[in-house]
C-alpha cells in the first residue's frame, strides 16, 4: 500500500504541480518553502501561481495517460501526410487538410510523422511566398538603388513621407560629401549613401527596434528617401552596421560636426559631457557591468559618452564601448576631437563629480581648459559648510528655476592629485538638503554664471534621455543589433536634423523631438513621380500652418542621390 509519499512527494508533473499549489493557496505557504518542498524555484512557484489565478492550468482534464502520451497515426493518415508534404505543404496546413476530412490531429503529431518519414523541415518562408501580402501590392525581390525617373508617373501613398521634411537640411549636410569623406562602404546594389539614409530614416521615425523595420519593408516612400525601391532587410542593415570600424565612424562623426558648426548650429563655448551605460546582450568576457540609473543596479552595458552644446542642446559627441579603466581619459579624448574642428576655440566643460579624476583636472588646466565641476564631498566637508559664516546671496537669471536666489561661499582650496588651487563656490538654499560644492579653474566668471552654468548640466541628461526614449538608444536587445557607436552616432545626426528643422518652426523653436515628431512628421502621406520631379502631398493637419510659413524656397529642394531630382513639399 502506498504511504503519505504518494502525496507529500508526487512523480508525475501534473499532480506535482497541484500539490504545489495546494501547498501555496490552502496551506498558504510562503513560495520558498514550497520550492525548496517540490524542488521548484520561487520564480517558477509565483508563475504557477499567477497561471491558476488567470485560469491558465486547469486540472480538470488530467494528462494523457500511455507511454509518451502519444497519438496513434494509422498508415491511411500517414500516407496523406506524405502525398501533401511532398507539394511543399507545412505541417500547419497539412493539418487543417486533415480537419477537412474529419482527422483532428495536432501540428506537432504531423511533424513527428514528417520527421519519422524521412522530410526536413521546411524553410521559413515570407509572407509573400504563402500568399498574405496586401493585394496588389508591389514586393521587390530585393533592395537596390534607383532613380526617380524609373518611378516615372508613379502615385502611391506612404506612411513615412514625414521624412522628407528633412531632405532639405540633410541637403545642407550633403550626406553624399560625408559618406565620401568618412570612407564609408558600399555595395554592388545599395550605395553607401543609401545605407545611411536608411539607416536615418528609421531613426528620425522613432522605430523602437532595428528588427521592426519589417514595419516599413515595402514602403516604397521610405525606400525613394533612401535611395531604393525598398529599405534592405533588417539582418543586412545589422551586417553593415558591425562591418564599419572605429576610422569610419569617428571620420563620420567628424564630417557631421564640421559642417552643424559652419552652418552655425553650435555655440562652442560651453560643452556638457555625461557617461550612460547602454544595456546591451553580449559577450560577457567583452562587456563589463556599468551602474545603470534607471534600473538602480549594475549590468551588462556598453558604455557611452555625450557631449552637447549647452547653448543650442544639441549633441556634438559620441564615443563608445569604453572600458572602466579609460572612463577618466574621456574629458581629454573629446578635447582632441574638438581642436580638430575647431582650432583655438577652448570650450568650458561641465560634468560631475565622477566623470573624471583630480589628476585629468590637472591635465585640462594645463591645456588652458576650463571646466566645472563637483568636488566630492564628506562628512568633514559638510561640517566646515555649517561652520562658515560669509555667505552671500545671487540670482541665477533662469525664468524657469524654482530656487533662483541660493547663497553661496567663495574660496580657494586645493585637492588631492591637482596641481595647484581652485575656485570652491559652496551653494546652499537650491531646494537640497545639502550643499553643493562646485570646483573650477576659472576664477575670472561671477559666481552667478558658474552656478547658472552647472544647473543647466540636466540638459545632457535630458538629451541622454530623448535619446533613449525616442530614439530607443537602449533598445538594443533586439535580435537584430546594431553596432553601439554607429547607433549613438546615427542618434547624433538624428537630433541635429530635428534642431534644424525646429529653428524653422514659429513658436517651436525649444520643443524635443517627439513633440515635433507627433505634430509635423507623423503621418501619411501622397508621393507622387513626374519625371525626375518629385511631389510629396501632406494631408490637412492642425499644424499645416506652421509648415507653410517655412521658407522652403530658400532650402535646398532636390533628393540626396548624385544625380537626384526636384524635390516640393505641398501642404493642405
Amino acid at each position: 500500500m502506498r504511504d503519505e509519499t504518494y502525496f507529500t512527494r508526487p512523480q508525475s508533473g501534473w499532480r506535482q504541480r497541484y500539490e504545489a499549489l495546494r501547498a501555496s493557496f490552502v496551506e498558504r505557504l510562503p513560495a520558498r518553502l514550497v520550492a525548496e518542498r517540490f524542488g521548484y524555484t520561487p520564480q517558477y512557484v509565483n508563475l504557477l501561481r499567477h497561471l491558476f489565478r488567470s485560469g491558465k492550468i486547469d486540472f480538470d482534464e488530467l494528462a494523457t495517460q500511455g507511454p509518451n502520451g502519444r497519438r496513434r497515426v494509422t498508415a491511411e493518415i500517414r500516407v496523406k501526410i506524405r502525398a501533401w508534404r511532398e507539394q511543399r505543404l507545412s505541417a500547419g496546413e497539412i493539418g487543417e487538410l486533415l480537419a477537412q476530412d474529419g482527422e483532428a490531429i495536432s501540428v506537432r503529431t504531423i511533424e513527428r510523422v514528417l520527421a519519422q518519414e524521412g522530410f526536413p523541415r521546411l524553410p521559413r518562408r515570407t509572407r509573400l511566398k504563402i500568399g498574405l501580402t496586401v493585394k496588389g501590392a508591389a514586393v521587390p525581390e530585393r533592395a537596390e538603388a534607383i532613380e526617380p525617373a524609373a518611378l516615372e508617373g508613379q502615385r502611391f501613398e506612404s506612411s513615412a513621407t514625414g521624412v522628407f521634411l528633412f531632405l532639405p537640411f540633410l541637403a545642407q549636410l550633403d550626406p553624399v560629401a560625408m559618406v565620401r569623406e568618412a570612407g564609408l562602404p558600399g555595395s554592388r546594389l545599395i550605395p553607401a549613401t543609401s545605407y545611411l539614409l536608411a539607416f536615418l530614416g528609421l531613426k528620425l521615425l522613432g522605430t523602437e527596434r532595428w528588427a521592426h523595420v519589417g514595419d516599413h519593408a515595402f514602403d516604397p516612400g521610405l525606400g525613394l528617401f533612401a535611395g531604393l525601391n525598398v529599405l534592405p532587410k533588417c539582418t543586412a542593415l545589422s551586417t553593415y552596421s558591425f562591418g564599419l570600424d572605429e576610422v569610419h565612424i569617428r571620420r563620420l562623426q567628424q564630417a557631421v560636426v564640421k559642417r552643424a558648426y559652419r552652418l552655425g548650429l553650435y555655440d562652442g563655448r560651453v560643452v556638457n559631457l555625461d557617461l550612460h551605460a547602454v544595456p546591451h546582450y553580449g559577450d560577457e568576457s567583452v562587456l563589463e557591468r556599468h551602474w545603470a540609473g534607471a534600473r538602480g543596479r549594475r549590468v551588462k552595458a556598453a558604455l557611452t559618452l555625450f557631449a552637447q552644446d549647452a547653448q543650442s542642446k544639441l549633441l556634438l559627441y559620441t564615443q563608445a564601448d569604453i572600458v572602466r579603466q579609460e572612463a577618466s581619459e574621456q574629458a581629454l579624448e573629446f578635447l582632441a576631437f574638438w581642436q580638430r574642428i575647431r582650432r583655438g576655440l577652448r570650450p568650458t566643460l561641465i560634468f560631475d563629480a565622477r566623470f573624471t579624476t583630480y589628476a585629468h583636472l590637472s591635465q585640462l588646466n594645463g591645456q588652458q581648459i576650463k571646466f566645472i565641476t563637483l568636488r566630492r564631498r564628506g562628512d568633514r566637508l559638510l561640517q566646515e559648510a555649517e561652520e562658515r559664516q560669509e555667505w552671500r546671496r545671487i540670482h541665477i537669471p533662469h525664468a524657469k528655476r524654482k530656487y533662483p536666489c541660493p547663497e553661496v561661499h567663495e574660496s580657494t582650496v586645493s585637492v588631492r592629485g591637482y596641481k595647484g588651487e581652485v575656485r570652491q563656490v559652496i551653494v546652499r538654499g537650491q531646494g537640497r538638503e545639502k550643499p553643493t560644492f562646485l570646483i573650477s579653474n576659472d576664477f575670472e566668471m561671477p559666481a552667478e554664471l558658474l552656478v547658472g552654468h552647472y544647473a543647466r548640466r540636466w540638459r545632457v541628461e535630458n538629451g541622454i534621455a530623448e535619446a533613449v526614449n525616442f530614439f530607443h538608444l537602449n533598445a538594443l536587445s533586439s535580435p537584430i543589433l546594431t553596432k553601439v557607436h554607429f547607433d549613438i552616432t546615427l542618434t547624433m545626426i538624428a537630433d541635429t536634423l530635428y534642431g534644424m528643422l525646429a529653428r524653422q518652426l514659429r513658436g517651436f523653436e525649444d520643443c524635443h523631438a517627439p513633440k515635433l515628431y507627433r505634430h509635423f512628421v507623423a503621418g501619411k502621406g501622397t508621393v507622387e513621380v513626374k519625371g525626375e520631379h518629385v511631389v510629396v502631398t501632406f494631408p490637412r493637419r492642425a499644424h499645416n500652418p506652421v509648415l507653410r510659413q517655412v521658407r522652403w524656397d530658400r532650402l535646398p529642394s532636390r533628393l540626396l542621390f548624385p544625380e537626384g531630382g526636384k524635390l516640393t513639399l505641398r501642404f493642405l
